[in-house]
């Protein structure tokens, strides 16, 4: 519990602390490059066996921006961190809010915690090979713990610099490898694997699943609106400025992985080498020091990715206290740091239970922790981004002086809702493929239907607040204004009960 001298519960977190520049840097730290390119395409090429992997990455980018068109315009509207579940709130009711809230807390914890499964394995990996450290994963976790928990309360704009200074070195080593293996062609430079054509082979659907997964994190930019200088501004062009760079980055990469194996050897190389395939592939052609450099920026990667998904969890938190929808106590910021202290300090608390509990059952964490908690989390935000593009539409068609052109209010969050639909009905038929299980196996439904019952669980809570402190259900969505709302007059654009 914290000092009551030092916190309190605040209608805003600490403001003008972020420009464009520190929310896109959180964002793609969310995203992990590095991660996404070593780890992410490799998987993406072995798993799905399909070789036209950079078209799926563009393809998404595509529909991703598409959805960002209604995400930035409702962010002109809603400044709120609780980002998903606010914009749910206000466009398809409070009761589909809370709900949303549920989800986005389990998919967003789920994506942080199984990052301390990638992050231990990898660095201790790393110790023994490179100096003879022998170490159990636990142990580098609980290191990262340790990071994140402190980082997690000091003042957002310290992360951002900390962030900025991984990131940019994380991206400067994909693109010295890109230019490496592009300039290394094992069988002439080629598109083949860019070719349109892909994407109506058998089995884009997985890997358009798979590739929607390096992109989680990007729609953080609605998280951190309150603690940016100009939100209006910054959201919308942070938004796009993450996707943009993302999209090019992941696009040139997968394709320059091919051009190194030759387009009919990927799969196989992918197969085969692993999450080491980069690494293998431009060895030969650079000094050791470099590899090495990669190989620590891969864990930093990591790292960063720990870090932005801690803080987008504990803004959700804090959201939540705040609109009275968890106890007031989650709603407390520090005095000092205008960081969301309790928020960050339980979702630190959740991680270091669920790790003590993989650490005493013994269970892999690499598969067990890391892919499936990963994996669900993806299925988690995207199954977010779907219900929120059909909540703009929803909020738009009652608004009847919103001053948006049909294209954003309507058209665009529309077709965004349709085809991001698509692809999670695709996620769902295929995610025990994406689990590396039996397609028999329960755990193919057990994790997507976790998302069902927390969604159950939030739309009861809120019938039972709207039955027993309608003040409390009020407040649901409203924001910085949800400490002094006490009637519906208080929400600039009416919404459904």
């Amino acid at each position: 519990m914290p000092d009551v001298k030092s916190d309190a519960v605040t209608a805003t977190l600490a403001r003008g602390r972020l420009g464009i520049p520190s929310v896109v840097f959180f964002v793609l730290a969310a995203a992990a490059p590095l991660t996404v390119v070593a780890g992410g395409q490799t998987t993406a090429y072995a798993v799905t066996g399909v070789r036209g992997i950079p078209v799926a990455y563009l393809l998404v980018a595509v529909v991703l921006a598409l959805f960002a068109v209604g995400f930035v315009t409702m962010s002109r509207h809603i400044v709120n961190a609780g980002a998903f579940y606010a914009y749910v709130a206000r466009g398809l009711g409070r009761p589909a809010g809370v709900a949303t809230a549920m989800i986005a807390l389990l998919a967003y914890n789920t994506m942080q915690i199984g990052l301390y499964g990638g992050f231990g394995v990898v660095l201790a990996g790393f110790m023994e090979d490179r100096y003879g450290w022998p170490a159990p994963w636990s142990l580098y976790a609980l290191v990262a713990w340790v990071a994140v928990t402190v980082l997690g309360v000091l003042r957002i704009d310290l992360n951002g610099k900390i962030l900025a200074v991984l990131l940019v070195a994380e991206a400067a080593v994909v693109l010295v490898f890109d230019a490496v293996m592009v300039s290394h062609p094992a069988d002439g430079l080629t598109l083949t694997t860019l070719s349109p054509s892909h994407v109506l082979a058998a089995g884009i659907g997985a890997a358009l699943v798979t590739a929607i997964t390096g992109y989680v994190g990007f729609e953080a930019t609605v998280v951190f609106s309150e603690e940016t200088r100009d939100p209006l501004r910054t959201v919308p062009r942070a938004t796009y400025l993450a996707l943009a760079v993302t999209g090019l980055l992941y696009g040139l990469s997968s394709w320059a992985m091919s051009v190194a194996t030759g387009p009919g050897n990927i799969v196989d190389s992918a197969q085969a080498d692993g999450t080491d395939l980069i690494f293998n592939l431009v060895s030969p052609y650079l000094a050791g020091s470099i590899i090495t450099i990669a190989r620590v920026l891969f864990i930093t990667s990591l790292f960063a990715a720990l870090l932005a998904f801690h803080h987008t969890v504990a803004r959700y938190v804090f959201a939540l206290g705040r609109e009275r929808v968890l106890p007031e106590v989650f709603g407390r910021t520090s005095r000092r740091t205008g960081a969301p202290k309790v928020g960050s300090l339980v979702q630190s608390a959740l991680a270091a239970s669920v790790l003590v509990v993989y650490v005493v059952a013994g269970w892999d964490p690499l598969v067990h922790l890391f892919f499936w908690l990963t994996v669900t989390g993806g299925l988690g935000v995207l199954t977010l981004m779907t219900i929120t593009s059909a909540s703009v539409v929803a909020y738009f068609a009652r608004a009847s002086h919103h001053g948006e052109g049909r294209w954003r209010s309507r058209i665009a969050p529309l077709i965004a809702t349709l085809v991001l639909g698509a692809i999670l009905a695709a996620t769902l038929r295929e995610f025990d493929t994406l689990l590396g299980v039996d397609a028999h196996s329960p755990l193919r439904w057990i994790f997507p239907s976790a998302y069902v019952a927390v969604a159950v669980v939030g739309v009861v809570w809120a019938l039972i607040l709207r039955a027993t402190n309608r003040s409390a259900y009020l407040t649901v969505g409203m924001g910085a204004n949800s400490l002094n709302a006490s009637h519906d007059e208080h929400t600039p654009v009416r919404q459904p009960a």
